[in-house]
C-alpha cells in the first residue's frame, strides 16, 4: 500500500474529520476551525469514509501545471546562451530573445534554468558572488546539505560596508544636473575606445553620447553639441577631475596654451551659462557611472552581433538605434517633468563656441603658425591685412574645423600659405578654369571668444581656480 504524505494544512483537516468521524463529534464547531461552511464538512465526511486518508491529497499533485513551458524551449535557451549571447546578462538576453528570436520566458525562468546548469551571469554582483562562495563553504565545513531557506537566513543579513551606498534625492528639474563621463573600453573591433556619454540625473535619460579614439575635449564638445541642438542649456555639468575639466592635474612642465583645454570647455560652459563641478569620487555620480556598466554590458554584445567593426557605423548605431532603445526601456518620460533647459543657441553660436583657442603671434612674414602650417589674415573682401611682427593673436578653430583669428577685438579670417601655388597664370594655364574660392563666413565680435576676456579666464582658472 503506498504511504499517503499531507501537507499542514492537509494535515490539519484530515485530522479534525477524523476526529468528528470517530468522535461522533459537532459538525459545527468542525465546520468553525476550518473555515468551511457545514455542507463542505458533510463532503469532506463522505470523501473520507469512500477513500481514506489519500482524499485530503489535492487533485493536482504531482501534475505539472497547463502553462508550463516545452522542456525543449529551456534546452534552446541554454544552447542560445552558450553558443550565440554567451557574453550577455540574463536580463539583456530576455530582451534579446523576445525581439531576434521570438522567444517571450520571463526573467525568473531565465534565471533559474541557467543557474541550475551552472551557467552564471557575467555582470554577476559582488555580493551574490561571495554569496555563491560562502555557501560552497558551509556547505563542505559542515558536511551536510540544508534547505535554501536555513542558507538565506545564515548570509544575506550581512553586507560589507563598502557594499553599502546611501541613496540619495534626485533633483526636481530635467536638465538640473547633467553627469558627464568617458568609459575606455573594448567596445567592438581589435582596440579599445572611448564612449563620451551624458546623463540626465532627475529623468536618468541618455542626452549625448559619441565614440572617440580616445577621451578628449572633442569628445566632450560633441556631446555637449547634441544636448545644445536636441535638448538646449543645460544648468550644470558634473564631471570627474579629468585633464578635460581640471587642468590642475596636468604638470607644470606640460602646461602651454593650446594645451589648456579646461578652461576651454569651462568657458565654453561659461558663455552658454552653464555650471561645471568636477569631483574625484565615483560615487558622488554613480549615475552615470552604472549606465557605464549597463552599457558595457549591453552595447558591446548588440555591436558584436550587427558585426560593427568601424566607428562610423559604431556613432550611428550608438545615436541613432541604441540610445533611443535604453531610453525607453530605462528612463522616465523627462516630458512628465519641468525642465531646466534654456533655448537652444543658433548654429553659428554653437559651432563658435565650442571651439579650441590658441594664442599666437605674427611673425616677420606677416604669417601666424598653426599645428605645423602658415596662415595669413584677410578681411571679408578677401584683402590681405598685415601687422607688426610679434603682434599677440588669439586663433579660433570652430566646431566644424574652420579657423579665424581676433587681433586688436577684430575678426580676420585665415588663408593657408602653401610653398608652391597649386595653378600658375602663365604657363600652360587657362585663366577660365581657375575656381572661384567660397566666401568665408567671419563671426562677428558679439560672440563670446575674444582675446582679452579669454587671458583672464585664464588666468583666474591657474591662480584663482575659478574654471567656470
Amino acid at each position: 500500500m503506498r504511504k499517503v504524505e499531507l501537507r499542514m494544512n492537509e494535515k490539519e483537516k484530515y485530522n479534525i474529520i477524523k476526529n468528528l468521524v470517530d468522535n461522533n463529534g459537532n459538525k459545527n464547531t468542525a465546520a468553525l476551525k476550518l473555515h468551511i461552511s457545514r455542507r463542505q464538512v458533510d463532503r469532506l465526511i463522505i470523501k473520507y469514509k469512500e477513500n481514506g486518508k489519500s482524499s485530503f491529497v489535492h487533485g493536482n499533485r504531482g501534475q505539472a501545471p497547463t502553462k508550463a513551458l516545452d522542456k525543449s524551449i529551456s534546452e534552446n535557451i541554454i544552447l542560445l546562451y552558450q553558443n550565440k549571447y554567451y557574453d550577455c546578462n540574463f536580463n539583456h538576453f530576455k530582451d534579446l530573445l523576445k525581439d531576434r528570436e521570438n522567444i517571450d520566458v520571463s526573467y525568473n525562468f531565465i534565471y533559474e534554468h541557467l543557474t541550475t546548469n551552472g551557467i552564471y551571469s557575467p555582470k554577476i554582483r559582488k555580493a551574490t558572488r561571495r554569496k555563491i562562495k560562502k555557501t560552497e563553504l558551509l556547505l563542505k565545513k559542515e558536511n551536510q546539505t540544508k534547505s535554501k531557506k536555513d542558507i538565506e537566513l545564515m548570509i544575506n543579513h550581512l553586507m560589507d560596508l563598502e557594499d553599502s551606498h546611501p541613496r540619495q534625492e534626485k533633483p526636481k528639474y530635467f536638465g538640473e544636473v547633467i553627469e558627464m563621463d568617458g568609459s575606455i573600453h573594448l567596445w567592438f573591433g581589435q582596440s579599445k575606445t572611448c564612449l563620451h556619454l551624458a546623463i540626465d540625473l532627475c529623468t536618468g535619460t541618455i542626452v549625448g553620447g559619441i565614440f572617440g579614439n580616445q577621451e578628449t575635449l572633442k569628445g566632450y564638445y560633441t556631446v555637449y553639441k547634441q544636448i545644445l541642438e536636441k535638448y538646449g542649456i543645460p544648468l550644470l555639468f558634473k564631471t570627474d577631475n579629468r585633464t578635460v575639466f581640471n587642468y590642475e592635474s596636468l604638470s607644470k612642465d606640460k602646461r602651454t596654451s593650446d594645451k589648456d583645454v579646461l578652461t576651454q570647455f569651462g568657458y565654453a560652459c561659461s558663455a552658454f551659462g552653464t555650471g561645471l563641478e568636477t569631483t574625484s569620487v565615483s560615487q558622488a555620480k554613480g549615475t552615470i557611472e552604472r549606465a557605464n556598466g549597463t552599457f558595457q554590458g549591453r552595447l558591446v554584445q548588440e555591436l558584436r552581433i550587427e558585426g560593427i567593426s568601424n566607428i562610423e557605423d559604431a556613432n550611428d548605431y550608438l545615436v541613432n538605434k541604441f540610445i533611443p532603445n535604453f531610453n525607453k526601456c530605462f528612463a522616465l518620460n523627462y516630458k512628465k517633468y519641468p525642465s531646466a533647459f534654456e533655448d537652444s543657441p543658433n548654429t553659428n553660436k554653437i559651432n563658435y563656441t565650442l571651439a579650441i583657442l590658441s594664442i599666437r603671434k605674427i611673425d616677420n612674414g606677416n604669417s601666424i603658425k598653426f599645428k605645423n602650417k602658415y596662415y595669413q589674415p584677410y578681411d571679408s573682401t578677401n584683402n590681405l591685412i598685415c601687422f607688426k611682427p610679434h603682434t599677440e593673436c588669439l586663433v579660433i578653430e570652430a566646431f566644424d574645423g574652420s579657423i579665424v583669428v581676433t587681433i586688436d577685438e577684430k575678426v580676420y579670417q585665415l588663408k593657408e600659405l602653401k610653398k608652391h601655388k597649386k595653378i600658375s597664370v602663365n604657363l600652360n594655364e587657362v585663366l577660365g578654369n581657375v575656381s572661384k574660392e567660397k566666401r568665408i563666413y567671419i563671426p562677428p565680435m558679439t560672440h563670446p571668444w575674444k582675446a582679452t576676456s579669454f587671458k583672464k579666464q585664464l588666468q583666474k582658472a591657474h591662480t584663482n581656480h575659478v574654471y567656470a
